[in-house]
């Protein structure tokens, strides 16, 4: 049903204006207590297998919803409504801004992708952090927090942007995420190399513990697909000197004609981060190095070309102990958490493993 209203509807919509209205929808379902625990029920299954703990916290399951659909924190509990086991906002800037200019959110549907150069058009920090103080959370979520750049400010600034948002935003976050990764930020990316990704989180988890007191705030970086081999392996070794909580892989790539892609050449050409479908080999691939090379010091994400069941499975036995999706659910809609819920618990059972703690890293581990 829902695949048929996104060619007759969504599919001839604007893509930042379907997201727009769908966001809408969530948001207003969520916000009436009757509807929205009628579709929690039917939406979001809880399967005791599929239990999981992940720096510290307890979630009913170990797929979330990746940072960039809920920019400023205004639809947690209706996408916990729809069966994501955890929800990502931002990513999240020290100051406000409105992004680049339209169009900017392209659908590749032969591929099954979208192009974005959004670029972090958000609220500011002080505003998502004033709307989670004044949040009651009708449904248990873990949420985390993604922070990144303010566009304006400079390089050699950034450290300083990054800190001011972590003050703000640390003590209603269940985890922190530094995201250096995005395309659609410039010089964003430069920020990966370890010389200056080594200051940056030192200073923003010196940030978190001076701003939170009575518990530690897990710490993530989120990193790109394009960084080569050896780059990775770089910040899997800063992860662990620095004590890092987690690494998300991957954010969107720039990669193109490597891809495959079939959808019509000036889409395809579209400048911006490209997420979904194709992006899946790569994203998998780099799980597994770090996977290799941090095993159990450093709580893995996978993200990136995850489209179903099968997907996060790949996921968890590639290293992955949560995994988080987005662009597959513009393509699959509301019953896509179910579905991947239902799959995964079947796929568990019939499995070696009596857990999926057991089964995480799996694959890598085995040996040659």
């Amino acid at each position: 049903m829902y695949k048929l209203f996104f060619r007759l509807v969504f599919q001839r919509m604007d893509p930042e204006k379907a997201h727009h209205l769908a966001f809408r929808w969530i948001r207003l379902a969520a916000r009436l207590p009757v509807l929205r625990t009628f579709l929690a029920a039917a939406l979001a299954p809880r399967y005791e297998e599929l239990r999981t703990e992940a720096f510290g916290l307890r979630m009913h399951g170990p797929f979330g919803l990746a940072a960039g659909f809920d920019k400023n924190a205004v639809a947690i509990d209706g996408m916990s409504m729809l069966g994501f086991d955890h929800v990502e906002i931002g990513t999240v800037t020290g100051e406000p801004q409105p992004g680049n200019p339209g169009k900017r959110l392209f659908r590749l549907v032969p591929d099954r992708a979208l192009v974005n150069r959004m670029g972090f058009n958000n609220e500011g920090s002080a505003a998502v952090a004033a709307r989670l103080a004044a949040r009651e959370a009708v449904f248990r979520t873990v949420v985390g927090v993604n922070i990144g750049k303010t566009k304006v400010v400079p390089e050699e600034e950034a450290v300083g942007d990054y800190v001011k948002s972590a003050e703000r935003l640390a003590r209603h976050a269940d985890y922190l995420v530094v995201n250096v990764s995005s395309p659609n930020t410039p010089g964003l990316r430069d920020l990966q190399a370890t010389e200056t990704l080594r200051p940056l989180l030192t200073a923003v988890r010196e940030a978190a513990d001076r701003t939170v007191s009575g518990r530690r705030v897990p710490l993530l970086v989120k990193i790109a697909p394009d960084l080569a081999d050896e780059d990775v392996d770089a910040v899997a070794d800063l992860a662990v000197e620095l004590g890092l909580d987690g690494i998300i892989a991957t954010n969107t790539t720039i990669a193109r004609e490597e891809l495959g892609l079939t959808a019509a050449p000036a889409l395809v050409k579209e400048t911006g981060g490209l997420s979904g479908a194709p992006l899946k080999a790569r994203s998998l691939e780099v799980l597994r190095r770090l996977y290799a090379r941090v095993g159990d010091r450093v709580t893995l994400v996978g993200v990136g070309g995850v489209e179903d069941a099968e997907d996060v499975w790949q996921r968890i036995l590639a290293g992955a102990t949560l995994v988080q999706g987005y662009s597959a659910f513009i393509y699959e809609g509301p019953l896509w958490g179910r579905a991947v819920h239902k799959g995964l618990a079947a796929r568990l059972r019939t499995s070696p493993y009596a857990t999926l703690a057991d089964a995480v890293g799996a694959d890598v581990r085995k040996p040659a």
